[in-house]
């Protein structure tokens, strides 16, 4: 832990999701509808319930025929038809059959001839000389090619995207075994915090961190968000407020009040309320007083710097890969990215800095005057992570909002 070039260590932001990842308690499970899973996280692995295909089916709009058609310099008569949605007709031992992408081919035809490979009349075909190439198998999914009756479809940990919702649907699964939605609290801390409809003096601010947040979460199904809740730079307050989250949430997370000044309360409250700290202070910019713990239940108290540029890359970095942690969610990793025209300049800290995505897909540095700078946050699409005294093109990991 004390090792800050160790893969596990808390001095990498990698390192202090992981130390985490393995204190916390993840969410138990709950069966629903399929038309209410998208976004939610499997919990038990989904198999096939019968083979993919489920029969050999054609690829291809045509006609099927058998290996010995092929060199009939004559017409060939139409017997049958086979269509999507349909059992295919009765075998015979003369003739063909017209088909249709998706419809069984019979057992007894070896291959399927493209429909504009031949000349058609009502009731026979003539080849062309293209399709007297064919060979067998042409133009046949073969049963069971794509996966066989019982195997694994999606993993546990799959995100139910629309890709994954489209198997699950095609396996017939109608209910599907998810993780509970994890219970999220969100506290901003700071005197100096007032509604965002409110008027404001020179030493107020408008609370921002409470819509960043808000944003970030409430519109992800895995989540079940409490309305974000705002309290004075008290001990006693935040105590209050932080046992009252505690007691309907799996996540709490503070903004603000994580430093080391006279009215950094959370660190204390924390403790009073017999969280572990795992680590408090981490070496990145922005963002370095950020603080984690765990409860003996497993819940994570998560706190922010108030700084709003901190916060939001901090949920971004920290709060949204442990929230799929809580669920058993298989990793995802960021893409990395160029970076056009970079800066010299380094820092012996992870620097997390602004970046705009250019028309070619490379990061490009938002100028910004700090943590405080919402105007340059605004204009960003995320942020680039440099390791300490790292510099040039990369490609660096790239965190999108």
């Amino acid at each position: 832990m004390n090792d800050p070039n160790h893969p596990t260590s808390p001095w990498t932001p990698a390192g202090a999701v992981r130390q985490l990842r393995d204190k916390i308690q993840r969410t138990s499970s709950e069966r629903i509808r399929l038309d209410q899973a998208t976004g939610r996280i499997l919990s038990t692995s989904l198999t096939a319930d019968r083979d993919s295909p489920a029969a050999d089916v054609s690829a291809m709009d045509g006609y099927a025929l058998r290996m010995q058609d092929l060199a009939n310099p004559g017409s060939l008569d139409v017997c049958g038809e086979s269509r999507p949605g349909h059992a295919p007709p009765s075998g015979s031992s003369q003739g063909i059959v017209r088909i249709f992408t998706g419809a069984i081919v019979p057992s007894e035809f070896d291959c399927v001839i493209r429909r504009e490979e031949t000349k058609e009349s009502a009731t026979s075909i003539t080849l062309r000389d293209s399709a007297r190439r064919a060979k067998h198998g042409d133009n046949i999914r073969r049963q069971a090619e794509n996966i066989s009756s019982g195997e694994v479809v999606l993993e546990a940990g799959t995100l139910l995207n629309a890709a994954a919702i489209a198997a699950a649907a095609n396996f017939g699964a109608s209910q599907i075994e998810v993780q509970k939605q994890v219970r999220v609290s969100v506290i901003v801390t700071g005197d100096e915090l007032q509604p965002v409809g409110q008027s404001v003096t020179p030493w107020q601010l408008r609370d921002s961190n409470g819509p960043t947040l808000q944003a970030m979460l409430i519109h992800r199904p895995d989540v079940h968000l409490h309305p974000v809740q705002r309290v004075i730079d008290s001990l006693p307050n935040i105590q209050t407020k932080l046992n009252q989250a505690l007691a309907i949430s799996d996540v709490v997370v503070f903004t603000g009040g994580v430093s080391m000044g006279d009215y950094d309360h959370v660190p204390a409250a924390v403790l009073a309320c017999g969280g572990e700290l795992v680590f408090h202070r981490v070496p990145l910019r922005p963002g370095k007083p950020i603080l984690a713990a765990v409860t003996k239940q497993g819940q994570l108290i998560l706190g922010l710097p108030g700084n709003p540029v901190s916060a939001a890359v901090g949920a971004r970095r920290f709060l949204l890969p442990l929230l799929a942690c809580f669920q058993g969610a298989v990793e995802r990793h960021p893409p990395a990215i160029p970076l056009v025209d970079p800066p010299s300049k380094t820092l012996p800290l992870w620097w997390l800095r602004l970046v705009k995505i250019d028309s070619q897909g490379n990061a490009n540095i938002v100028p910004g005057k700090g943590s405080g700078d919402l105007v340059a946050l605004a204009a960003s699409d995320g942020f680039i992570e440099q390791p300490p005294e790292a510099s040039g093109p990369g490609p660096w990991t790239y965190w999108e909002w």
